[in-house]
């Protein structure tokens, strides 16, 4: 079984900066992706951002490129969201997700909610304006 816990969400100002952690215990990861989902008030969860944990291969959703950045630590078991520049419409639920999936050669990374396997409770970040 795999337990994900976020941390780091909070209210921060329109241009501020909030770094968020998930922290992945129960099995090894190294085939898997570790994604960041949101969910907005009366919206569907959508993708924000996916690492694979062996090679560190990232990739975004246009609306957070430039201002997110994903990363993990190897050596804690933990992925990392790094937000700039946020804005208001960035207000939601963040969600840690693991998709346990071993992918090699050509693929498509993982970007839809059912190819996760492991979600963790959420974190709440709001950006006023």
């Amino acid at each position: 079984q795999v337990q994900l816990v976020e941390s780091g969400g909070g209210l921060v100002q329109a241009g501020g900066s909030l770094r968020l952690s998930c922290a992945a215990s129960g099995r090894t990861f190294s085939g898997y992706f570790m994604g960041w989902f949101r969910q907005a008030p009366g919206k569907e969860r959508e993708f924000v951002a996916t690492i694979r944990w062996s090679g560190g291969s990232k990739y975004y959703a246009d609306s957070v490129k430039g201002r997110f950045t994903i990363s993990r630590d190897n050596a804690k078991n933990t992925v990392y969201l790094q937000m700039n520049s946020l804005k208001p419409e960035d207000t939601a639920v963040y969600y840690c997700a693991a998709d346990s999936t071993y992918y090699s050669g050509s693929y498509s990374p993982p970007k839809a909610n059912y190819e996760y396997d492991f979600w963790g409770q959420g974190t709440q970040v709001t950006v006023s304006s």
